[in-house]
């Protein structure tokens, strides 16, 4: 991937000889996520990259010696957490970068209390990530994954036999959180003849689809559960034991939001005791790690937390990224500001 987003730099307009260290503002990143790695002489171009992953200094030493004035730091979900405690070791911090949708991984209170800006890439990754959770949908539903690899051990040969998959047309599609990745799947799903409903914050006037005010009536009413909201202290955990139940045996769950969304306890022992009938999850509570008793499960589809990723997607986070910084630098305003006053 990294590869072939390369043959974009040449339209960059970051791109051209380095400027002088003295005259490059500071920018922290304490661990590399996958956008800075892919776009990292661009960054090394334009900033006094701080490299804390590069140091062999503890971390907090490191930031004492180091990065002191630094005033905008550049982190991924996956790998670094923005804590009270990490901001309390960075006084002149004013800028928060992060390079995808989510910010659960900020202290967004701590931002707001020290005056902190937090910006994200917007709505940017939502059309990849409603296409992505469509694919899972019809890959744990006809057992795509599961036929692949049915033909590649060679049993195709020796046995015509091959569990039969679902139908996806007409069935009962629950979405929970119509926002901007919900809206556009939720319009994915019409054209399959899908009945679609959804749970939400507020009843959303203009959504052509039924409401429903918890999550467990959503279940019931589903023959398929997809998670769209984003993490937050009210949706950690929202999908329960009796979200499941109301799901039921021939219920499938799918989780293209966040990991911490669901009690991933009590699904896997419901996927392994046979109480919903499958999943399918881009994303889980303790990443990278997943849970190995989902491994030897053929109802399961596991990915990578890669539903957001593609090539002209992650192009355009990397120039929203850049314009944030371009932004704060130049005193201007922020392209896409989140807000840490909630």
């Amino acid at each position: 991937m990294g590869q072939e987003i390369n043959g974009f730099h040449h339209l960059l307009n970051g791109d051209g000889p380095p400027l002088p260290g003295g005259d490059r503002p500071d920018l922290l990143v304490l661990r590399p996520g996958l956008l800075f790695k892919v776009f990292e002489q661009e960054f090394l171009a334009k900033f006094n990259v701080l490299k804390a992953f590069e140091s062999p200094l503890p971390l907090d030493k490191y930031l004492r010696d180091h990065a002191q004035s630094a005033r905008a730091i550049l982190c991924e979900a996956i790998v670094t957490r923005i804590t009270a405690d990490l901001l309390l070791q960075l006084p002149a911090l004013e800028l928060v970068v992060a390079d995808g949708t989510g910010v659960n991984h900020i202290d967004l209170a701590e931002c707001h209390r020290r005056g902190i800006s937090v910006t994200n890439t917007g709505d940017i990754f939502s059309e990849d990530t409603a296409d992505y959770g469509v694919g899972l949908l019809i890959d744990v539903m006809r057992r795509i994954s599961r036929a692949d690899a049915f033909v590649r051990r060679g049993s195709w040969p020796v046995t015509a036999e091959f569990p039969l998959g679902r139908k996806v047309r007409g069935k009962r599609v629950g979405i929970v959180g119509l926002g901007n990745i919900g809206t556009k799947l939720a319009r994915r799903l019409e054209a399959f003849g899908c009945k679609v409903s959804y749970n939400s914050r507020t009843k959303k006037q203009s959504a052509p689809y039924d409401f429903h005010p918890t999550v467990v009536d959503l279940a019931s009413q589903s023959d398929i559960l997809i998670i769209c909201c984003s993490l937050t202290e009210k949706t950690r955990h929202i999908i329960n034991e009796e979200v499941l139940n109301a799901l039921g045996k021939k219920g499938i769950l799918i989780n293209i939001g966040r990991g911490p969304i669901v009690d991933e306890k009590t699904l896997v022992k419901y996927l392994v005791d046979g109480k919903i009938a499958g999943a399918a999850m881009d994303v889980y509570e303790n990443e990278p790690r997943v849970p190995s008793e989902l491994f030897g499960l053929d109802n399961v589809v596991l990915s990578p937390h890669r539903g957001a990723f593609t090539e002209e997607a992650f192009f355009d986070a990397f120039k929203i990224v850049m314009g944030n910084l371009d932004a704060f630098f130049s005193n201007t305003s922020l392209l896409t500001p989140v807000s840490t006053n909630e």
